[in-house]
């Protein structure tokens, strides 16, 4: 597997910024009176999709970071498929568009479990220092120990 280098460079994040780009052309047709429902609901949830992707990537030095944010991920894909839904029964979606656009939610959605199910897999491995201490090792206790400042002497 090549190294990916950016966000921009994941095909899961790449085919959320296409579902999200038809979702706004399409939306442009939707009845004035849904602007501030519908068209604004279903246009915010198909770009939180492929903006907590690049968040995830992100976080992935810290992987339960890194699978909370794809989780947000797949919350928002399935939210924008239940507007696509609502669009096409109140008939401003065709079939056609609302299964081909929920197909296409359903392939993110499955590219996110995988992900997040092998979170190890895309970590950032932190370069080992000169310097690191293992945490196996233990520090000696020193004999000069202190008493805590609540013990009276």
């Amino acid at each position: 597997m090549p190294t990916i280098r950016s966000f921009k460079e994941l095909r899961v994040w790449q085919r959320a910024m296409d579902l999200a780009m038809r979702i706004y052309e399409r939306s442009k047709s939707f009845p004035a009176e849904e602007r501030y429902s519908l068209t604004d609901q279903v246009r915010k949830s198909s770009r939180s999709v492929p903006s907590n992707i690049a968040e995830a990537w992100r976080k992935r030095r810290y992987p339960a970071a890194f699978v909370s944010k794809l989780n947000d991920a797949e919350g928002e894909a399935a939210e924008t498929q239940t507007w696509v839904e609502i669009a096409r029964r109140c008939g401003l979606l065709c079939s056609r568009e609302a299964v081909e656009l929920d197909r296409g939610y359903e392939d993110v959605l499955g590219q996110l479990v995988a992900m997040a199910s092998r979170p190890d897999q895309w970590a950032i491995r932190e370069p080992a220092r000169a310097d690191a201490v293992s945490p196996r090792l233990r520090v000696p206790v020193s004999p000069y120990r202190v008493a805590p400042a609540h013990v009276a002497k």
